[in-house]
């Protein structure tokens, strides 16, 4: 049984083979309709129960239609319907009831304790949907992507992130360190990553640079990456943060100090952060990007259950 929270805590050669089965599984997809079971229904008989705190569209669909293909199920459960936040039950207690009844639980918290409360006291897998610190399903999946269209280890091309500092970049930083791919950050001085971020930064890799210039991150890129300036339950002044990260606004300006054949990403929701005339081109995958969290989610899985092939 394998926990999958942060990607810093998993060793890079099980990613590597997460994403290398991820690819086997959507070139033999190819035939096969949405909840068309895969080959010899690896997780047949398994349940994945699913939790989220904050609200979610492609982790729920992703997940949910992963399990289904691995010939599984799965169970939403509305946290505010449960005795662990209404009648005050213990984490403790209800991980009990989670381990009797399913086999592996993702979560998508408000709180980064609350996983590894949970993980201490399961006896199924653990899986991270999202946390005010990491979104390691959802980066996972990106390099997958990358890799995809780029055709090539993203070890060897040029990635960028403009905007926030958020627990979707803290994730790609940690994919830069495990997957050895040069890093350039663009975001205002005073929304670089936290402290912690940045000494792990120091301690573990030297191919990442924080830029306060965005054409000078966007220069060269093969990939430019981005999220909502305005993130989910951001308790901020939002016209003034947004009016912070004008210069940092993702348009065909931008995009041209990049490499001719650059592409554009973006986790979703898009907010301000990026013009019309860019999120709509052709060097958008934001569509193919969402779509292959299905593919990515169970390879996911199966390393939890330990069927990885």
């Amino acid at each position: 049984m394998k926990h999958f929270i942060n990607l810093k805590d998993i060793p890079a050669k099980d990613l590597r083979k997460i994403i290398t089965d991820a690819k086997k599984r959507k070139r033999q997809r190819k035939k096969l309709s949405n909840l068309e079971v895969d080959k010899g229904s690896p997780l047949k008989g398994k349940l994945l129960i699913q939790m989220f705190e904050k609200s979610s569209l492609r982790t729920r669909l992703s997940f949910y239609l992963a399990i289904k293909q691995l010939g599984g199920s799965t169970l939403t459960l509305r946290p505010d319907e449960l005795h662990l936040s209404k009648g005050g039950e213990s984490i403790q207690d209800t991980a009990k009831i989670l381990s009797n009844f399913g086999n592996a639980f993702m979560l998508r918290t408000s709180k980064d304790k609350k996983l590894e409360e949970f993980k201490k006291y399961l006896s199924i897998p653990i899986i991270n949907g999202l946390s005010p610190s990491s979104h390691p399903t959802q980066i996972l999946s990106d390099i997958f992507t990358v890799e995809e269209i780029k055709n090539k280890p993203i070890s060897k091309l040029n990635i960028t992130w403009i905007g926030d500092s958020n627990n979707v970049l803290n994730s790609l930083i940690a994919a830069s360190i495990k997957f050895s791919f040069k890093l350039s950050i663009g975001c205002p001085t005073k929304y670089q990553p936290s402290k912690i971020i940045m000494k792990y930064i120091k301690n573990n890799n030297n191919k990442i640079r924080i830029l306060h210039d965005p054409k000078k991150a966007a220069k060269g890129a093969d990939v430019i990456f981005s999220d909502k300036v305005i993130s989910m339950n951001d308790k901020v002044n939002k016209s003034k943060k947004l009016s912070q990260f004008k210069k940092f606004k993702i348009n065909k300006s931008l995009m041209s100090f990049a490499k001719k054949n650059c592409i554009f990403l973006h986790c979703l929701p898009r907010g301000k952060e990026v013009e019309e005339d860019v999120f709509l081109s052709k060097k958008s995958k934001v569509w193919q990007q969402a779509l292959n969290r299905v593919h990515v989610q169970k390879s996911i899985l199966l390393y939890c259950f330990g069927k990885l092939r």
